[in-house]
Formats: structure tokens, C-alpha cells, sequence
């Protein structure tokens, strides 16, 4: 029997909290997340996994110690394991986000109300 098909939008539709990522498929040791952003998250890094962001609407803007960078729909990209990084969206962005499995949204950054369970699936 073939693999399941993921349609996104559907996926999308069955949460509305912002900044808590949601695991719609694994990927070897990997996850794809699904999370709906907006206003400002907290600075952090992920010292054992890379973080990649493909952004599905909206604009996602990641500020780094050295500059920002303006990621729009369609457009996609990957935060190297340990770079310091602030996401943010002014208006509501959706993305969809390819992490290492069990890797937490706030990193190495304390515990907070915007940590979200790493298990947490749709």
C-alpha cells in the first residue's frame, strides 16, 4: 500500500496557536512541522540540529547577531546547528519546518510560555 498523501492547508486548519509547531510527518531523524507565527518569538539556537523554514504564506523575517534576513512564500532557509536566531512575523506567516525529532522550538533559550511540547503532532 502507498504512503498517505499530507495535504497542508487541511493540516493547517486544525490549530490556530501561534509559535507552537506541530509534526505532520517524520523524516529519517527528522521531523516536518507545521506552526503558524506571529508577532515575536525569543532569541535561541539549536546546538544539535540545523532548523530549516519553508515558508508557506506570509513573510517569516529571522533576525541574526549580524543582520535579518526577509523570508516570503515559496522562498526557504536553513539556520545552521548553533546559529543564534530570532524568529518573527508582523502579520500572520505559516511554515512549514524540518527540525531533528525531539529538538524544542525555544532551543537553548529558558523554558517560557512560547515552548511548545516537541511531540505535539496533528
Amino acid at each position: 500500500m502507498p504512503p498517505a498523501k499530507i495535504n497542508l492547508a487541511e493540516k493547517l486548519n486544525q490549530f490556530t496557536e501561534h509559535w507552537s509547531p506541530k509534526i505532520i510527518a517524520p523524516y529519517e531523524d527528522y521531523q516536518f512541522k507545521l506552526a503558524k507565527l506571529k508577532g515575536e518569538f525569543v532569541w535561541h539556537s539549536h546546538p544539535e540540529s540545523d532548523e530549516a523554514f519553508l515558508v508557506l504564506d506570509g513573510v517569516l523575517r529571522l533576525d541574526f547577531r549580524d543582520g535579518s534576513v526577509s523570508v516570503g512564500q515559496g522562498e526557504m532557509l536553513v539556520v545552521p546547528k548553533g546559529v543564534e536566531h530570532k524568529p518573527s512575523a508582523e502579520f500572520p506567516c505559516q511554515v512549514m519546518v524540518l527540525v531533528r525529532a525531539g529538538t524544542v522550538n525555544t532551543g537553548n533559550a529558558p523554558v517560557s510560555e512560547l515552548t511548545s511540547d516537541p511531540t505535539a503532532s496533528i
